[in-house]
């Protein structure tokens, strides 16, 4: 029995969500420039600040993922025991 491929299984659909994501991002960027906000500290209102602020704190979060992964992990058979 064969599964049926899905629509991600095909590399183009995959390119392709991946380009309007990208110019979601960008137009989101863009719009920042004429956004006006009303921001309680100096630095948030800086063009870009929340972009560059979850950009680098979903990378920080990867970096210390991994190296938790270090100290938590168990052996392959630590519940067959």
């Amino acid at each position: 029995m064969t599964e049926k491929p899905r629509w991600l299984d095909n590399f183009d659909n995959v390119k392709k969500l991946v380009k309007i994501f990208t110019v979601l991002c960008v137009g989101l960027f863009a719009v920042d420039f004429f956004y006006h906000r009303h921001v309680e500290r100096s630095w948030e209102g800086w063009y870009g600040f929340y972009a560059i602020y979850g950009f680098v704190a979903c990378v920080v979060l990867v970096l210390v993922a991994t190296e938790m992964r270090k100290i938590v992990m168990r052996k392959e058979d630590y519940y067959d025991e």
